[in-house]
């Protein structure tokens, strides 16, 4: 799981990734039992319509929606735990989070709906976003999932999530879509790439671990974002807080998908980057003051600007960025090309303002 700060709603909420930690089994009391589905007839065609008549008929709409998607929604086990993923298309390329793939290269499959595990191999990671794309070595029986617009997603739409929560495949949540255009940033650690996901989906269906990589689902049947963290409350210590979730927006994970699947890397990330890499640094006081330039690229924004190794950043256009999760969401809100005015302390003590030209954030 990931934790981290982030100010939601002017408190400070732990965000932590939904692929279960090294040596967990899946034994915790699930807040959802699995779903089993019988197929039934298409979805039906309003992918954004009002609500049911009646407790039937929105009953009804989730059997169709569910009877078709889970066979799209697969379980990735690696040796040090599972998560979920989504068939991508009929090549046996399936989508998921980087930090369901972890350092593993390869893992094993299996299908909601049955069937014994299919080995799988990595096509690539890009841990700045949090998503990876695998492909099974036999891709027969595999049902691509059916990706719609996560730009005309509304606040209160319907969605289901489908994943494999604590090991339980195949099981299905419900909620609505809370928010839409959050910026989340996942902590950093041997299991999490600490990404910053920007535009993320809000959403009140019920996340838990292994859901990651999983599906938010509209009721037309479309995945509209990929389940990607979970919040937790530290007045609980650390406990779950309940209907906070978040998912990768669908516009987002196909994008990067198909580049994936076409060149075997992301050559367009669309997101802006300083072309630094740092780290929080702790003040005298114990609290976190700036971002220490542990190096820069050769070309990039940083260098050019004259930043070194041994500056601390502490702001970006006049924000302050007192971590290094501070300083990615300052830098998701920006454009590659746009000018940044970064405020630094130099490694003798010096406060400077140096103009940086944004680049482009690199795939992996």
């Amino acid at each position: 799981m990931r934790e981290i700060a982030a100010g939601l709603v002017a408190a400070a909420v732990l965000l932590t990734g939904c692929g279960p930690p090294p040596g967990t089994t899946g034994t915790a009391t699930p807040s959802a039992t699995p779903t089993s589905a019988t197929p039934s007839a298409s979805p039906t065609a309003s992918a954004t319509g009002s609500p049911a008549a009646s407790p039937q008929a929105l009953e009804a709409a989730y059997e169709r929606v569910i009877a078709e998607v889970l066979p799209s929604i697969v379980q990735i086990t690696t040796k040090v735990g599972l998560g979920s993923g989504i068939v991508f298309d009929t090549q046996g390329h399936i989508v998921t989070n980087a930090h369901v793939v972890g350092q593993a290269t390869q893992m094993n499959v299996t299908i909601a709906t049955g069937g014994p595990p299919r080995p799988a191999k990595l096509v690539k990671s890009f841990a700045a976003g949090d998503l990876a794309v695998i492909k099974v070595d036999r891709p027969d029986g595999l049902k691509p999932a059916r990706f719609g617009d996560s730009a005309k997603l509304r606040v209160g739409q319907i969605v289901l999530a489908m994943g494999n929560p604590l090991g339980l495949s195949g099981s299905v949540t419900n909620g609505i879509v809370s928010a839409l255009g959050r910026t989340v940033t996942e902590p950093q650690n041997p299991g999490s790439p600490g990404a910053t996901i920007a535009g993320a989906i809000q959403t009140s269906a019920a996340i838990n671990p292994g859901n990651s990589g999983g599906a938010l689902v509209d009721l037309s049947g479309h995945v509209i974002g990929i389940p990607t963290l979970a919040a937790t409350d530290p007045d609980l210590g650390g406990g779950a807080a309940p209907g906070i979730g978040f998912a990768i927006p669908s516009n987002t994970a196909t994008d990067i998908a198909r580049q994936i699947v076409k060149d075997g890397k992301v050559t367009n990330s669309h997101r802006a980057a300083l072309g630094i890499r740092g780290s929080t640094v702790i003040g005298s006081d114990g609290q976190p003051s700036g971002v220490g330039v542990a190096s820069v690229e050769r070309g990039g924004g940083a260098e050019r600007a004259g930043i070194r190794a041994g500056d601390m950043i502490v702001s970006i256009n006049g924000k302050k960025t007192p971590t290094m999760a501070a300083l990615a969401e300052t830098i998701t809100t920006l454009k590659t090309g746009d000018q940044a005015r970064v405020g630094l302390i130099r490694a003798d003590g010096a406060e400077e303002t140096v103009n940086v030209r944004l680049g482009q954030l690199q795939g992996d």
